[in-house]
């Protein structure tokens, strides 16, 4: 498993003589064999700046870093596969942050690039080479045409061809789970935000926050073009937009209009559903999906995280088991970190919370953020490190009535014979 680097034009190289590291939280550690796959479509490699390479020297057995003006390089993997490690680096300039987004460790191995990963979902439906530019492109032009006075068709252009969101380009390509945004504030702080981000932080937002308050008519336009199929979803709370529950007034108006015209397709809200009072009126309005973001059960590092404004884990609690009481599929948008998530005391407080609430899936999503920054605001472990594999085999045992997936699903997903990892 030999070490792979950059130089600093980008060009990626493997090290015939150094062996791979991975880390785990701030620990340095092998890649076992058994941790790794081969890199799947739809990823990118990266290098990372202000950082440098280290490796074991396969002849003497020690950790050294990579002599030169050379980069660690990691992998951004497609939804559908879940990090087991980080990659092996140290800070070159501790000063700066890594841009944010989810890297993995990568290796050379049987003369091809290798992750240390699992497939967790299907990743057919959100591989980017399944999102074909030149029909995106034409249907783009001919939704903001049928609709020139819709600001949020406006707005997901942008977002789907500036940015490249495959759930704003859903939206235009009417197909599978659609975004709707609504909201440009948030009740909570999260460190990290990818669309809003304090000028102190040292991060870069990658995308723009929206910044208007859609009409309920906008709105229901891009509802009823998406729910046309079966299988169609259509959501609430993306990455370019606050917490959508902070426009629950709209969002209700918006879904009982667009039920009184058709029952097709599924309604769905990404939330971080500290808003109990709003999130009743939307489930009671016709929610049909909820996927509530968490990045743990236990208040101190909940609160480290999403800085709730006026309210606690215990609202999101009480979101989660008034929907899934009221016969809406519930799940969690869980951001997962090796060296974090996988701490004894975030696998049993994560078990007992899913019990309490009864959910139907954990969605494991590779935590976008700069390892260091993240590990400074966060408590500190207090039980054992048990790696990501074994916390994902935990949670299959103590938890067999859930499911272990990437992304949301339509009910007919769990009535089914279905394969999670199953490729189409």
């Amino acid at each position: 498993m030999n070490l792979v680097y950059s130089d600093l034009q980008g060009n990626v190289f493997d090290h015939p003589d150094f062996l791979a590291l991975g880390r785990n939280a701030e620990m340095i550690t092998e890649i076992l064999e058994e941790e790794l796959i081969p890199l799947p479509e739809g990823s990118t490699l990266v290098s990372l700046p202000f950082t440098r390479p280290v490796g074991i020297d396969a002849a003497t057995g020690d950790m050294k870093l990579v002599e030169g003006d050379y980069h660690a390089v990691g992998a951004l993997l497609p939804q559908g596969f879940t990090r087991l490690l980080l990659p092996g680096y140290v800070k070159s300039d501790k000063s700066k942050a890594l841009p944010l987004f989810g890297y993995t460790a990568v290796v050379w191995k049987d003369d091809g690039f290798y992750v240390a990963a699992r497939l967790t979902d299907n990743p057919y439906y959100w591989n980017p080479v399944h999102c074909d530019p030149t029909e995106l492109e034409v249907e783009v032009k001919r939704l903001v045409a049928k609709y020139p006075d819709n600001r949020l068709y406006a707005h997901l252009s942008n977002c789907a061809l500036g940015y490249e969101c495959l759930t704003a380009s859903n939206t235009f390509l009417q197909r599978w789970e659609g975004a709707v945004p609504v909201s440009y504030s948030c009740n909570a702080g999260c460190f990290g935000c990818i669309s809003e981000q304090p000028d102190e932080s040292g991060f870069v937002a990658p995308q723009t926050r929206m910044n208007f308050k859609p009409k309920v008519e906008e709105i229901t336009q891009i509802m009823l073009e998406h729910l046309r199929t079966p299988e169609s979803i259509i959501s609430f709370g993306q990455g370019c937009e606050g917490e959508p529950s902070t426009q629950a007034v709209i969002i209700i108006d918006a879904i009982k209009q667009v039920r009184e015209q058709t029952k097709m397709g599924y309604i769905n809200i990404n939330t971080n559903a500290g808003l109990t009072d709003h999130i009743r009126g939307i489930v009671d309005a016709g929610l049909d999906l909820m996927r509530v973001s968490t990045i743990s059960a236990l208040d101190d590092h909940y609160n480290a995280y999403y800085k709730p404004r006026a309210y606690t884990l215990k609202n999101v609690e009480k979101s989660l088991r008034y929907a899934t009481d009221k016969g809406v599929i519930t799940s969690i948008n869980y951001l997962v970190f090796p060296g974090v998530t996988d701490r004894e005391e975030e696998i049993e407080a994560m078990i007992e919370f899913v019990r309490r609430t009864g959910l139907k899936l954990i969605q494991l999503r590779n935590l976008n953020i700069d390892p260091e920054s993240y590990l400074g605001i966060i408590p500190k472990a207090r039980g054992e490190l048990l790696g990501m594999k074994q916390m994902i085999e935990i949670f299959e045992q103590e938890l067999p009535d859930v499911v272990l997936g990437s992304y949301s699903h339509t009910p007919k997903f769990y009535t089914s014979d279905r394969t999670a990892t199953t490729v189409l």
